[in-house]
């Protein structure tokens, strides 16, 4: 090619990039959630697709793709043409796995391109009610009186509920055993049912659990108590010194989706994350909104990903 036509490309490509982002969405679009129905990322994948819907005048229709430490919906993600319409709601499963499976078919940061956070939220570790432990100390010595004897539950390797478990293992000296599930709304239920002692969960989907008798909550998981179950007493405080996971979520697009599309789409969730009644109503859940412009989130992850590497070599974490 010509410089002089290599210079009508960029410029055809200058003219046609701010105009796409003008018409777009032209059609509904597609939001694959890689992980099951009712854990956080699909709750709040609809509620961010029905404010999207509403703010552009398409549907934004959620596909939930779980499987394979959400491997599978992720690659289905990645291959989708770069055009906008097809987005991927991601979490820190996806900073963990750069990690913890690296002959995946796709690498993050290579294959998309960051939209926008959502939000972030404390986990919540709980037990079955039948383990006869009422605080975190006592389960510790019940675990550690039985190595090996005891399972905790979690939506599959690399989710921030298997990491929060291995990390919890690896810093209270027990040896539970992980039983991972194709989703949360899986393993919630087996902790319910009593076929595992415990999970450590979001704390936006257990607490009513636990609020109803059905797990027994014995810690959460941030720095501070959560105001959702504020007798609760953080796991630092209530015998793991230092102990800190969450689980957050986010946007994502194929790697060359035009950049006015990607701002474009940052702007509209932005908007619905600054609304005071959605603060509000996430904050009685114990979700807090993140707003990040898309290069403050490309850092954000890439120093989630170096955070991760290093909690998966000590807590020595792998896939089953």
């Amino acid at each position: 090619m010509s410089r002089f036509k290599l210079v009508l490309v960029l410029v055809a490509a200058a003219i046609a990039w701010p105009a796409a982002a003008q018409d777009y969405p032209a059609r509904n679009v597609k939001i694959i959630v890689p992980f099951g129905a009712g854990g956080p990322a699909d709750v709040y994948a609809r509620f961010i697709g029905q404010h999207l819907s509403e703010a552009l005048k398409r549907s934004f229709v959620i596909e939930n793709r779980p499987g394979a430490g959400a491997v599978i919906g992720t690659d289905e993600a990645a291959k989708a043409p770069p055009d906008g319409y097809t987005l991927l709601m991601m979490s820190n499963t996806h900073t963990t796995n750069e990690t913890l499976i690296p002959q995946k078919p796709y690498q993050l940061m290579r294959d998309f391109v960051p939209v926008a956070p959502v939000n972030y939220s404390d986990l919540l570790l709980v037990v079955h009610p039948s383990v006869p432990a009422n605080n975190l100390s006592e389960f510790v010595a019940y675990a550690k009186a039985r190595p090996g004897a005891l399972n905790y539950a979690s939506s599959g390797p690399g989710t921030p509920y298997h990491m929060a478990g291995e990390l919890f293992k690896a810093m209270s000296g027990t040896d539970i055993v992980h039983v991972p599930h194709r989703g949360s709304g899986e393993a919630r239920n087996s902790v319910i049912g009593g076929h595992v002692q415990m999970m450590i969960d979001a704390i936006t989907t257990m607490a009513p659990n636990a609020e109803a008798g059905q797990v027994r909550a014995l810690a959460v998981t941030g720095q501070k108590r959560s105001d959702v179950l504020p007798t609760v007493p953080t796991v630092a405080e209530a015998g793991v010194p230092g102990y800190e996971a969450t689980i957050w979520l986010g946007i994502m697009a194929p790697a060359a989706t035009p950049r006015p599309i990607v701002e474009k789409l940052n702007g509209e969730i932005a908007k619905v994350l600054k609304r005071p009644e959605v603060q509000q109503a996430w904050a009685k859940q114990g979700a807090v909104p993140m707003i990040m412009t898309p290069a403050e989130f490309d850092r954000y992850l890439r120093d989630d990903i170096e955070k991760w590497a290093r909690v998966v070599k000590l807590s020595g974490a792998k896939v089953q």
